[in-house]
């Protein structure tokens, strides 16, 4: 399990910039929800990324326990983000030319955690049940970050890492976005990280950095 997240003297080489994040010692844990506020080109992305584990051009580390970051091998990584770490990414990684559906499957049948009535029921939740086999480069941004979220929900996860997700939402379908991660992730007891330009009271949040 992954309860808690200790980023230590953390500090990317591209930027210099001092915040709340770079080059400080943070502790993020399970259960909290952490708003990250900066604007755009100061790191948001990339730290979601090294949270990850996609990029590891920083100084410091990240530490769960005993384990630190650079240690985990490329198999464990797949254990943990098939099992502990979940995210929505700024440019989504959907497979654009296959249906909605067929995304969410892939998803679904790797982690074999979720069954298909309730992914069916998330999509009618965000009003995407008549967009299911609709391929996905025919859906407008705003479909696509959904589909991305629904997809990012179906798995179990310590943690939510999320990057930007509503940007392309109107208040309603954020509105549903949002009561539909607060309920997984509170039945996980997970913590939920949100990248975004500006601060917002998407969630109540235990903590907001900024960069």
């Amino acid at each position: 399990m992954l309860r808690q997240l200790v980023p230590q003297s953390f500090a990317s080489t591209i930027t210099e910039q001092t915040s709340d994040v770079w080059k400080k010692e943070i502790k993020l844990s399970a259960g909290e929800y952490v708003s990250v506020v900066a604007p755009a080109g100061y790191g948001k992305t990339m730290l979601i990324e090294m949270l990850y584990g996609l990029r590891n051009d920083y100084d410091g580390d990240i530490l769960s326990g005993d384990t630190t970051w650079r240690q985990i091998s490329a198999n464990r990584w797949a254990q943990l983000r098939a099992g502990y770490i979940s995210a929505v990414f700024q440019d989504l990684r959907l497979f654009p030319e296959i249906t909605l559906w067929q995304n969410l499957e892939v998803k679904r049948r790797l982690t074999d955690t979720v069954p298909e009535e309730r992914a069916l029921e998330m999509l009618r939740r965000l009003g995407l049940a008549d967009k299911r086999d609709k391929v996905v480069q025919q859906l407008s941004h705003g479909e696509r970050q959904l589909t991305a979220i629904v997809r990012a929900l179906l798995q179990p996860f310590d943690w939510l890492l999320l990057d930007e997700p509503f940007s392309h939402l109107d208040m309603i379908n954020t509105d549903r976005a949002v009561d539909l991660i607060r309920e997984v992730a509170d039945a996980h007891k997970a913590g939920v990280l949100l990248a975004s330009l500006r601060s917002n009271n998407y969630f109540l949040y235990h903590k907001t950095l900024f960069i």
